[in-house]
């Protein structure tokens, strides 16, 4: 491995995890009533927008879901409103600042952003150009760390024009930049799709990684996923916190679990 870490390239998950992606995906699904018990004791939202970001070949079906336990909680959570997510796309990436744009403009106060997977990446590059509008970004299962850490990319190449994801070491270096904002990166050690190391925030102030043991297909509607987003978005705006710690709590562990 490469001793300068703004270079590392972690690769894809074992080929196990990916073999029962699908499978596992499927029970966490079906884990319905603990997603109610969830949304009954979860704190009531004070409105603020919510910006979900679709993972890569999904679109809004995918995160409705979540969106409809975020709407539960009183929160406006809005779906991205541009297709099927093909990677980024200049129209796109403009189309999507004018939409957190809007909802900004709209409330007249920061929006979150929650992006799974490849989605997560957009979400936190577009708090990255525009922090003023961004309360705070979540993700799951998101290789910022090294974006070719995946199985997906092998299915659905992503370049930076002619150079292979895992060669283009300025992409590398640049998306794991931290953000001027709250960031939250859940992730698995199981997941089938995007190795889990690739989704690590360097340790920092009001930055945090949350463990959880979830397929990566599954995120969007796994209970201990739902009630990571629900605790970090309940915060009130600008008394951030880590998760699992009393407001006020000295950010001595970036690295925590959820049960």
């Amino acid at each position: 491995m490469p001793t300068d870490p703004r270079w590392e390239t972690i690769g894809p998950p074992p080929l196990g995890l990916f073999a029962v992606e699908q499978v596992r995906a499927l029970r966490d699904l079906a884990a319905g009533r603990e997603r109610r018990k969830i949304a009954r004791r979860a704190a009531p939202g004070d409105g603020h927008a919510v910006l979900v970001l679709p993972g890569l070949l999904a679109g809004d079906f995918s995160t409705a879901p979540l969106r409809a336990f975020l709407r539960d909680l009183c929160y406006d959570a809005r779906g991205w409103k541009l297709g099927i997510n093909r990677g980024p796309a200049p129209e796109k990436l403009r189309a999507l600042d004018d939409r957190l744009e809007r909802l900004f403009d709209r409330h007249g106060r920061r929006v979150s952003l929650i992006g799974w997977s490849l989605g997560g990446i957009f979400a936190r590059e577009l708090a990255r150009a525009h922090p003023e509008r961004v309360r705070l970004v979540v993700s799951m299962g998101s290789p910022f760390r090294d974006i070719s850490a995946t199985h997906a990319t092998r299915l659905v190449p992503l370049r930076r024009g002619s150079t292979p994801l895992e060669e283009n070491r300025d992409l590398q270096t640049w998306l794991r930049q931290p953000l001027d904002v709250p960031t939250t990166s859940i992730y698995s050690r199981t997941d089938g799709i995007v190795h889990w190391q690739s989704c690590l925030e360097e340790e920092g102030p009001q930055r945090e990684n949350v463990e959880v043991e979830c397929s990566h297909t599954g995120m969007g509607f796994h209970p201990a996923v739902l009630e990571v987003i629900a605790d970090r978005l309940g915060q009130p705006e600008g008394e951030w916190h880590p998760y699992g710690a009393p407001p006020g709590h000295p950010e001595t562990d970036s690295l925590r679990r959820a049960s």
